[in-house]
């Protein structure tokens, strides 16, 4: 059985890891969920913000103002671990964490490099998390058959991650 800090610490290594996730603003109107890539400059295990760089001219920064409560979906490629992360969603174009985020991933979006105009960098500030790991479902299966109830281990296998200072 996974302590919520264990489940927690996973969750950060695999989205710095697979990186892509589904970013929506809460209670907009017909507002849908985009993919996005995630950034972070802490490490695995510390609740800390999220960075995506986007384009001033995209719908969700457009909608968002300067600040908007978000959701962000996560789903790792091996559907081993999936969460849903709250948070405030604000603008933050500082200098010193676009440098320490900039790649020539990013830059391939931006002719401009770091001082194109439409370059919009957003921070996601998480206040809480639910994290699931998933039981594979073959294993699951075979559990089942064997007459166990593949529902037990699972317990032991959800976080709900508040920030510390909550």
């Amino acid at each position: 059985m996974k302590t919520e800090a264990e489940i927690e610490a996973r969750f950060w290594k695999t989205l710095k890891a697979d990186r892509v996730a589904m970013l929506a603003l809460a209670g907009v109107e017909e507002g849908h969920s985009q993919p996005m890539t995630a950034q972070m400059l802490h490490e695995e295990d510390v609740l800390g913000p999220i960075y995506f760089f986007t384009s001033k001219e995209t719908d969700l920064v457009r909608a968002m103002g300067e600040s908007h409560r978000a959701t962000l979906h996560f789903s790792a490629k091996g559907y081993d671990l999936f969460a849903s992360v709250n948070g405030e969603l604000a603008l933050d174009n500082d200098p010193a964490t676009i440098d320490k985020l900039w790649s020539k991933f990013v830059a391939a979006w931006f002719e401009g490099g770091r001082d194109d105009p439409k370059l919009q960098l957003v921070r996601l500030d998480p206040d809480r998390a639910q994290v699931w790991l998933n039981e594979n479902s073959a294993v699951a299966a075979v559990k089942l058959m064997l007459g166990r109830d593949p529902k037990k281990e699972y317990a032991g296998k959800m976080a709900d991650v508040r920030t510390r200072a909550q």
